[in-house]
């Protein structure tokens, strides 16, 4: 069987389209057509001025630049994350404290976030900003967050590279913060290829897009007054963005069919709980996660991930906090526990919005198998596994099979 990949781009079916057109009228850089109507869309779909960068991590950079983080400044920052979250506060030469997450969502605890600010406060050395991430396609509690972080007068920039398409009690995810940020990497809900997008009030989107390409001032001369990147996103990919935004519900709405799926699959299992869905918004399951207690699953996160990987199957932990990363292991944090757990019994499922029918049957089924937790008439599927036919067909990447193969 061909791999599966954990989480794979899905074209739609304008994509080609617009593409061809930006080939056809020779838009190839970051000026064009396509930018300025995906740029609009976007827009149109989070309610605040979007500039299109060519990265997630360039957005982050620039909005904190935006808020004014620099050289000595310290920002405080969700410990549960990937990497790029944090990087760029060290681009600019500030100081990532973390704040561990609220076990009932997995974000970050705003019980733990308002504890830091006091704490920093009376320290006298107020945060220059908070960074809240928004995980696997599911808004942080952002109500407290952004009356904690009002009260203290500290600027809150959301990380929802993870998100595009969720909402927190009816708004979009990336609208609510002073900054917002959006990644379309080739594993996101959509996809430019490679690029981002940064949200805020116009003025500031202004100055984003000023700096993304390189600074040059007005003028016909190449004159600068400002330290500028290239950070810009191309028309052609933009041209795969329209096509994509196009068809965010449809792609929301199967991410959270095939991990609902996944979820019935395992009603019946002990030791297998599915990411919480937190009541005030829709989350929409960008990644399918799961938490493992090995005594009652009878298995270990790791033997779950080993069963799928001899399949060729891919799977994943759940991010593994910065405070945990030899990287930042000498930052200041705020608890640290939860995430800690959280990243040793996660597991990410193949979560594609392509994902046949029959691949994920092979997934749930492999779990189940190396479950001791099934009941005595299941339990043969560990020691005598049928064997299965596999096979798709049409745009499914990497899915692309046709095999006999045991499960486990």
């Amino acid at each position: 069987m061909a791999r599966v990949y954990l989480s794979v781009p899905h074209i739609g079916a304008n994509e080609a389209r617009y593409v061809a057109e930006a080939f056809a009228s020779n838009w190839l850089s970051t000026v064009g057509p396509n930018l300025d109507a995906f740029e609009r869309a976007l827009e149109e779909r989070v309610g605040r001025p979007v500039v299109a960068l060519g990265s997630g991590t360039g957005a982050l950079h620039l909005g904190l630049r935006l808020l004014g983080v620099g050289q000595g400044d310290e920002v405080l920052v969700s410990d549960l994350t990937f990497v790029a979250s944090v990087n760029p506060i060290r681009y600019l030469g500030a100081t990532p404290v973390f704040v561990d997450s609220d076990p009932d969502t997995w974000m970050m605890s705003p019980v733990l976030l308002e504890e830091a600010l006091r704490d920093r406060a009376r320290r006298r050395r107020p945060p220059r900003a908070v960074v809240v991430v928004h995980l696997y396609g599911q808004c942080a509690d952002m109500d407290p967050i952004l009356e904690a972080c009002g009260s203290f007068g500290v600027p809150v920039l959301e990380d929802a590279a993870e998100a595009l398409g969720a909402t927190y009690r009816g708004r979009p995810a990336g609208s609510l913060g002073d900054v917002g940020v959006f990644s379309f990497n080739g594993n996101k809900i959509i996809t430019t290829t490679g690029g981002g997008a940064l949200v805020a009030d116009r003025a500031r989107v202004d100055r984003a897009r000023f700096w993304s390409t390189q600074a040059r001032d007005p003028g016909v001369a190449y004159h600068h007054t400002e330290i500028g990147y290239n950070y810009r996103l191309s028309n052609v990919l933009a041209g795969i963005g329209r096509g994509q935004l196009e068809v965010l519900d449809e792609r929301v709405r199967q991410r959270r069919a095939v991990a609902f799926r996944y979820r019935d699959a395992f009603a019946d299992l002990d030791g297998i709980s599915f990411m919480p869905q937190a009541p005030y918004g829709l989350h929409t399951n960008w990644l399918s996660c799961f938490l493992i207690d090995e005594e009652p699953f009878g298995a270990s996160r790791d033997d779950v991930l080993r069963a799928l990987a001899a399949l060729d199957v891919e799977a994943r932990p759940l991010w593994k906090p910065m405070h945990l990363q030899p990287l930042y292991a000498g930052c200041d944090r705020y608890g640290g526990d939860i995430a800690a757990d959280l990243f040793e019994r996660g597991l990410c499922l193949p979560s594609s919005s392509s994902l046949p029918r029959e691949v994920q049957d092979l997934v749930i089924e492999t779990v189940r198998a190396v479950s001791r937790s099934v009941t005595r008439n299941e339990a043969t599927l560990a020691s005598v596994v049928p064997e299965r036919t596999v096979t798709t067909a049409g745009n499914l990447g990497a899915f692309g099979c046709s095999t006999r193969e045991p499960l486990i």
